[in-house]
């Protein structure tokens, strides 16, 4: 070992400490011991596992689920002079050649794989005739049946252990529930490893969750308010949603790009590519979107529909804000898309435990957004994490929702639920409870019933309300057989008995924005920066445009804006600054000094 730790960590990425575990980690590796690690998007997992790689003799293996995540990750390190490369279905015969040729020649540091390619046994063989410096398994989580992201080809995995039980692997992943996580120790044989769990928290990311109303009304304004001309990602639950809104913002003259698997490959590919290399794309995307995209300066996540678990949330709004600047996590979303998730599981073909684990985190998503509570408590024990304070960072802290003694009306929907048979679902509900004659109603004879018109004096949008929490509270169930109806669960029997009351949150409109209530924009520049921040961007563009990478493997905009408050006169001076290793100094240090020296 030629170079300690910390001496990689300076020459090679530019940084002079490590954060929070890493360090640990690194040693626990380089050492030759396994680790499990779970650590946020954005805390920095990848150097977890590249300083070792660095540090040990002979190649790392990177097992990595995605072609962008390859891409992304090689274009990055082979800027700050490391020997990394990737394997994937996007070579041709001749390239995959000569980056085995490097690979059994000993010339790579990282070589990143796709786990299905990884356990052929064509490349089992190659791997048996090299010197291998450890396993890393990025997304470990797809390993676990019970994570929110299953792929099947990570259970050949296993074989690592049986094969190389010399060589140490690293699992990573910023998502897994306590039992997500004794599923990767066991599917991948981890028993033996070092556990590092880093806090969940990302304090730059302000979570705000609203009302489906006029949703793209909603998001055009938000957009517009927050986020003129920056990048984001807008998540839809289905295809035609994600075209459908794609289409509208570019309508409104929001520049967006859809994506999602129904889309023809080169459409897909081309439309990634633009979002990773342009500035100010919004990309509107399916879930298909966004696994191991490393573009660290996603200003926003927005989702239109309720997102299938918090886990899923949580993986979702941790692609803004990578670089640790100011970001938002900003959503709609109603009681259809509670009915419609649900319908979704019945629908599915797994087994009973595995549906009934699935509707299980819907009804926690639901219950985070149903909250009155701060939202980021309510997130991080979702993962085991205790906040002491609430977070004064999220809707929920900066303008409370006020509650209200809703013990007799929402014995009323119950009532409603179990008179009309338990079969129907929340409009008709509504209908009967406000006393609406419409004609199915009346086919039905339900304008007979007790509670027909008793909650006339709410308004629809209340009755809503009541409805979405009290299957947030799990007091409601919807009918797997019912196409939406509701159904009574067991637990709502003391509150029909007049055993207990029911505190609910009042509907109201937010108007809190983060930049006005504790956040800050995330490129806060002044005024008179303008000039030079421009011209840093602009050279930044062109450096990249060159060398046909996206403009953050050239420098984060965390690393211009810190070149932007030290305006360095000297390539000493400009190797100071976090994320300027000694390669990339080499490279682009004149060029930025330039900008500096001209426009300062």
């Amino acid at each position: 070992m030629t170079q300690s730790p910390r001496d990689i960590l300076h020459s090679i990425f530019g940084y002079e400490s490590f954060r929070g575990p890493q360090e640990a980690i690194v040693d626990t590796i380089i050492a030759g011991g396994d680790a499990l690690v779970l650590m946020p998007t954005g805390g920095g997992k990848s150097l977890c596992y590249q300083v070792p790689a660095l540090a040990r003799s002979g190649t790392a293996i990177v097992v990595s689920p995605l072609i962008a995540l390859m891409q992304d990750q090689v274009a990055s390190l082979v800027q700050s002079g490391v020997r990394a490369a990737y394997l994937s279905s996007t070579l041709d015969w001749q390239q995959a050649q000569a980056i085995e040729s490097q690979l059994l020649d000993g010339r790579l540091d990282l070589l990143y794989i796709a786990p299905e390619r990884l356990v052929t046994a064509r490349m089992l063989d190659m791997l048996s005739r090299i010197h291998i410096a450890l396993f890393a398994i990025d997304e470990a989580h797809c390993v676990s049946h019970w994570g929110h992201d299953f792929r099947s080809d990570y259970l050949g995995l296993s074989l690592l252990k049986e094969q190389f039980p010399q060589i140490p692997r690293i699992a990573l992943t910023a998502t897994a529930d306590p039992r997500t996580r004794a599923d990767i120790i066991e599917r991948l044989g981890l028993q033996n490893a070092e556990i590092f769990i880093s806090s969940f928290d990302r304090p730059n990311i302000f979570y705000r969750i609203a009302q489906k109303q006029k949703s793209l009304d909603q998001l055009e304004a938000f957009i517009r308010r927050e986020h003129p001309g920056d990048a984001g990602i807008v998540y839809c639950l289905s295809r035609n949603k994600v075209e459908k809104t794609a289409e509208a913002l570019n309508q409104r003259g929001i520049r967006a790009l859809p994506y999602h698997a129904g889309l023809p490959g080169n459409v897909r590919e081309e439309n990634q590519t633009r979002f990773l290399r342009e500035e100010g794309i919004i990309m509107v995307a399916t879930v298909a979107f966004g696994m191991g995209i490393d573009k660290p300066n996603v200003r926003f996540v927005a989702h239109l529909d309720l997102p299938k678990s918090i886990e899923s949330y949580y993986q979702e709004t941790g692609r803004a804000g990578r670089d640790g600047l100011a970001a938002n996590a900003w959503m709609v979303y109603g009681i259809a898309d509670v009915i419609k998730l649900k319908s979704m599981l019945d629908q599915s073909e797994a087994g009973d435990e595995h549906r009934r684990e699935e509707k299980r985190k819907v009804d926690a998503m639901l219950a985070l957004c149903e909250t009155v509570q701060c939202r980021r408590q309510l997130l991080l024990a979702h993962f085991g994490e205790h906040l002491a304070e609430p977070c004064g960072h999220c809707d929920n802290c900066i303008e409370p929702s006020p509650t209200w003694e809703a013990t007799e009306p929402a014995r009323m929907a119950l009532s409603a639920v179990y008179r009309t048979g338990s079969r129907y679902g929340v409009e008709y509900l509504v209908d009967v409870l406000r006393g609406e004659r419409t004609e199915r109603l009346l086919a039905n004879g339900h304008e007979s019933l007790s509670v027909f018109g008793r909650g006339a004096e709410l308004p629809e949008k209340e009755w809503r309300s009541i409805f979405r929490q009290l299957l947030a509270r799990g007091f409601l169930q919807t009918d797997p057989e019912g196409f939406g109806a509701l159904r009574l669960d067991d637990s709502c029997r003391p509150l029909l008995r007049g055993d207990a009351t029911l505190m609910l949150r009042r509907e109201q409109a937010k108007t809190v924005t983060p930049r006005k209530s504790g956040g800050k924009p995330a490129l806060d520049i002044a005024s008179e920066d303008r000039v030079l921040w421009e011209a840093l961007r602009s050279k930044r563009r062109q450096l990249a445009q060159e060398q046909g990478v996206p403009p953050y493997v050239i420098f984060h905009d965390s690393t211009l804006m810190e070149i932007l408050s030290a305006r360095p006169r000297s390539l000493v001076e400009l190797g100071r600054v976090a994320g300027v290793g000694d390669k990339k100094l080499e490279r682009y240090g004149e060029a930025f000094l330039d900008v500096v020296i001209e426009y300062a």
